[in-house]
């Protein structure tokens, strides 16, 4: 595998897993069911995890994969591998609020270093191409051919005041208590790995997750982050989050750009 026939291939997939999501997102109704940790999951989630997961085996048979949807995977060990969360922010799906993202990240020695994000209900897409430069994709999102590609770039604060993004659905007070340590211009939510993609084009500055997330949730969004010149670091010693993790599970973390001066926890 290279990243120039890696490419490609996530993209096209993130596209056509992002067809079948809307699908039945656009349907009257659609059945969820509750899994053994007590979150949610769709019609939609299992559907596009099909979509993926075919299509990478299909790819890169060699290259070991870690899917969300597919407990099996979580036994796997490697600090090499392909992750994937098929809907990233079911809760987003399920309420219909649109802030959902198909994720699919390569990740190299414990770091993401290339992963497309695609939020198919608000038309955007963001991926790093094989030089590891990130792009928004702008246009019809052809399978086939790529559209207009755009450079993203991340802020350059100058340690005035921020632009924060926190998380929709899982808002509570200790990201408040971390967020007010900060002198912050303005705030927005947004859901899912949105929240990564939007520190990466420079329209947030900073975003902390205090919070449970596990590796597939965060890899894609981090691997685009990366490419627009961001950082994502724990939370507790602003060591750089890195991946492979016993049960891929993420410690609290913070995405931001390299401008802003971090607090401590």
């Amino acid at each position: 595998m290279t990243y120039e026939t890696l490419i490609p291939v996530i993209r096209k997939l993130a596209l056509q897993a992002g067809d079948k999501i809307m699908e039945i997102y656009d349907a009257e109704d659609f059945d969820v069911k509750v899994k053994s940790d007590d979150s949610p999951v769709t019609e939609a989630d299992e559907a596009a995890d099909a979509i993926i997961s075919a299509g990478l085996r299909a790819a890169f048979p060699d290259m070991m994969l870690v899917t969300e949807e597919q407990a099996e995977s979580h036994a796997a060990r490697g600090d090499t591998f392909l992750i994937v969360d098929p809907l990233d922010g079911t809760k987003e799906f399920i309420h219909r609020r649109g802030d959902f993202t198909v994720n699919i990240a390569l990740v190299e020695n414990g770091v993401p270093t290339r992963g497309v994000v695609y939020a198919p209900a608000k038309g955007r897409m963001f991926y790093t191409l094989a030089d590891g430069q990130s792009v928004e994709e702008t246009g019809a999102l052809d399978k086939e051919a790529p559209g207009a590609l755009t450079p993203i770039r991340v802020s350059t604060p100058d340690n005035g005041a921020l632009m924060v993004v926190a998380s929709k659905s899982h808002r509570d007070q200790a990201t408040d208590d971390y967020i007010n340590k900060y002198k912050v211009r303005d705030m927005t939510s947004a859901g899912s790995s949105l929240k990564f993609c939007l520190v990466a084009t420079g329209e947030a500055d900073l975003y902390p997750r205090v919070g449970r997330t596990m590796e597939w949730d965060t890899a894609a969004g981090h691997a685009v982050l990366a490419g627009a010149g961001g950082q994502v670091v724990r939370f507790d010693d602003h060591a750089p989050l890195t991946y492979g993790k016993d049960g891929f599970a993420n410690p609290f973390f913070i995405a931001h750009a390299p401008g802003v001066d971090l607090k401590s926890a």
